[in-house]
């Protein structure tokens, strides 16, 4: 059933208008992120929460555990996602950042929506840009190499580095099973390079910064897998240690042009604290 007809029917007597109003207003929760559209379906196992008078009587929603924001203007807004969280949406119910901030829109009075411009994994944590509108969107896909300056992720891998930078390129083909297969001649794929500098290692363990030239889906992890060090947590693509919390992928570097003005923009965050715990400080 469309969420304004699910809408209309719970409130019983509600004009559709009214009911536009508060679905306009950020004042219905689908499994508690915040829905706008009016033909958004909802489902027999939906949870649906509505607030009659939205902004007044609604708390406000705790977006930490999710992202926190890193920077803001008119155009875009850059956060710092969480590992665990989809880039977009692709099903329903299903947690994703382009949902979390139309509903960070809704409760800060801006008027726009969430596009996205790239994506990361689900379980890669980091660094992400999003688009205010359609235009900027656009004008930020249609140039995506010439706008970013520079995109650098870290990561912990299995194993010691025999030295202490590297590069590594393949090409890559994505399979029916969803995983993607690495070949050093043309397998149909796409052409993918990456470079490697090592931080710091132990005699178990390495922190790697990786460097993109390409940007083709897992290229960070199926080439970790290549050179037999994969990361962390990432048991898709060969990792061997057992309760990882996480995969050990993070974006911690993101520089842009600003789409309208071309002012460089550059954005960094700390290693995530888990990361380091693989690397004790010696008593």
């Amino acid at each position: 059933m469309p969420l304004l007809e699910f809408v209309m029917k719970k409130l019983d007597g509600i004009s559709r208008s009214k009911a536009k109003a508060i679905l306009a207003g950020g004042g219905v929760l689908v499994d508690k992120v915040t829905q706008t559209r009016h033909d958004f379906i909802v489902h027999p196992d939906s949870l649906v929460e509505i607030s009659k008078h939205p902004g007044t009587t609604r708390t406000r929603f705790d977006f930490s555990q999710y992202f926190s924001v890193v920077y803001e203007d008119a155009d875009v807004i850059v956060v710092d996602k969480a590992d665990e969280v989809l880039s977009m949406g692709v099903g329903r119910n299903s947690l994703n950042m382009k949902d979390l901030l139309d509903r960070y829109f809704v409760e800060t009075r801006q008027r726009c929506h969430a596009h996205v411009v790239h994506r990361l994994d689900t379980r890669t944590s980091g660094l992400m840009v999003y688009a205010k509108s359609i235009e900027v969107q656009q004008m930020m896909i249609a140039d995506w190499h010439s706008t970013v300056i520079d995109r650098r992720y870290v990561a912990v891998v299995e194993g010691t580095m025999p030295k202490e930078e590297g590069h590594v390129e393949s090409w890559l083909k994505d399979t029916p099973s969803m995983k993607i297969v690495s070949s050093r001649t043309n397998n149909g794929g796409k052409w993918a390079s990456t470079d490697w500098r090592l931080l710091q290692q132990n005699d178990q363990f390495a922190l790697l910064e990786l460097h993109l030239h390409t940007g083709r889906k897992n290229q960070i992890r199926v080439h970790m897998q290549v050179l037999h060090h994969p990361i962390v947590g990432d048991y898709k693509y060969g990792s061997h240690i057992d309760g990882a919390r996480r995969l050990c992928l993070h974006a911690f570097r993101l520089a842009f042009y600003q789409p309208r003005t071309g002012a460089p923009l550059h954005f960094e965050t700390p290693i995530p604290p888990y990361f380091l715990t693989f690397f004790p400080t010696p008593k």
